[in-house]
């Protein structure tokens, strides 16, 4: 594990975060909430608590890492003997969804509105090592530093990734015992529909279910009633024309449904606490590399 130490790299031309990584020990950096414009990665190596994020609340132990995109709230509560290291990188510094093929962490690592955002480390040696090269380069900067850095977060990522995509499948598996074809069927339809339905009803409706019946089902499984569900595909979408694209948020607006832009900017606003104009200025389309 690495000391206690911070080695950060700031983006010259604006003086905003580019890349840091930080160890940490207790619970006084996460213990309220948390919304920052760049991506999150913390790995708790050691203790437990609660994460609180977004519409949910998930117990951790140790071993357990969380991604965040960016301003996707997150605090731990509970946390006992906390101890690990976080990864922050900003889209300035490496854009996930413009390398997604590359690293395929865009809906398995960030981004996912059906799973729990926590994975498991059980391959701790190979993302240590990579740590340890972070932390090497970063103490002594040289020819390409940008360009190995980035290999080296590219390495971390994929890791976790599929050590998620992993995890993710033996709990679908699971989850298919108990509830063989709603869960399955409720994400197809929310994929299908999100930009045009967006109440808890349609879904019932397409499903042939009792929105009581569907309801349950929804916040045993995901953790989330089905309208913070739908709420979330919906920013997520919404979070990546800002971030990709160069739409006016009008524009925006209407594919997902709203005919109304100052509707959806309050609606967005609402899940993301910030306004679409601000989401892009600090994160979006133009800033990415």
């Amino acid at each position: 594990m690495l000391n206690q130490e911070t080695f950060t790299l700031v983006n010259p031309q604006n003086g905003n975060l580019g890349f840091k990584l930080s160890s940490f020990e207790g619970n006084s950096n996460f213990d309220h909430i948390q919304r920052h414009n760049y991506f999150s990665l913390i790995w708790v190596m050691e203790g437990s608590g609660t994460l609180r994020t977004d519409f949910s609340e998930y117990k951790f132990q140790k071993d357990s890492l969380f991604a965040f995109a960016p301003y996707q709230p997150f605090m731990f509560s509970n946390a006992h003997t906390i101890k690990g290291v976080g990864i922050y990188f900003h889209s300035d510094f490496f854009c996930i969804l413009k390398h997604h093929k590359e690293v395929s962490t865009n809906g398995i690592l960030f981004n996912d509105a059906y799973s729990s955002p926590i994975t498991i480390v059980d391959k701790a040696d190979t993302l240590k090592m990579v740590l340890e090269q972070i932390k090497k380069e970063m103490q002594n900067p040289a020819l390409a530093q940008y360009e190995l850095l980035v290999s080296y977060l590219k390495i971390f990522l994929i890791t976790s990734s599929r050590l998620k995509a992993d995890q993710q499948n033996i709990a679908n598996e699971s989850a298919q015992e108990k509830e063989p074809f709603i869960l399955q069927n409720l994400k197809v339809a929310i994929e299908e529909h999100f930009r045009s339905k967006h109440s808890a009803s349609n879904y019932a409706d397409l499903l042939n279910i009792s929105p009581k019946a569907l309801a349950k089902i929804t916040k045993t499984h995901f953790n989330k009633t089905l309208t913070e569900l739908i709420s979330e595909r919906i920013i997520i979408e919404a979070k990546r024309e800002l971030y990709m694209t160069n739409k006016p948020v009008k524009e925006i607006a209407n594919a997902l449904g709203y005919g109304d832009e100052h509707y959806f900017s309050r609606f967005f606003k609402t899940n993301a606490e910030i306004s679409p104009q601000v989401y892009r200025d600090t994160v979006g389309f133009g800033r990415a590399t």
